[in-house]
């Protein structure tokens, strides 16, 4: 291994570096794991691979969702001309599966940084000193405010 490495310290350092690049996820990573999702939820796949469907792939913004109606029901056309060059068919249901799924991600997502907001009990704010008058601090909707400044008007 690398002599930088070496030791307690270079064994922290790769640790960091390894759990640092490990967040790291590429634009191509995060369309071809939304594609996933897309798939498990009912989407179909359909590859541009002919030249009247690669035109017509063209037209579509790409990694977009765009309603179409045929008919009396309603489809959502998600279209990737960079990861995969196809396109991804999906009926109401298989679009409220993705939503839903998104939807649970965003609540796990938001459980997962409350969790890192509040992660470190041991944390001592005695060592910052107090925090205005008094360890309450003061704020203004608390009273003794003159919205007219009066004190601060009269040049301290």
């Amino acid at each position: 291994m690398f002599s930088i490495f070496s030791g307690r310290s270079g064994r922290i350092a790769a640790f960091s570096a390894i759990v640092l690049l490990s967040g790291c996820v590429s634009p191509a990573e995060r369309i071809a794991n939304k594609e996933d999702h897309l798939a498990a939820a009912g989407f179909a796949f359909r590859p541009a691979d002919t030249a009247q469907r690669q035109a017509m792939l063209n037209k579509l913004p790409p990694h977009r969702f765009v309603r179409r109606v045929h008919g009396d029901q309603v489809f959502y056309v998600y279209a990737d001309p960079t990861i995969c060059d196809c396109l991804y068919v999906g009926d109401q249901k298989a679009y409220g599966a993705y939503q839903q799924y998104r939807q649970q991600q965003a609540i796990a997502d938001e459980q997962q940084e409350a969790a890192q907001d509040y992660q470190d009990a041991s944390w001592n704010w005695g060592g910052w000193g107090m925090m205005g008058p008094g360890w309450t601090g003061w704020n203004p909707a608390w009273g003794n405010w003159d919205p007219g400044m009066g004190y601060y008007a009269n040049g301290w």
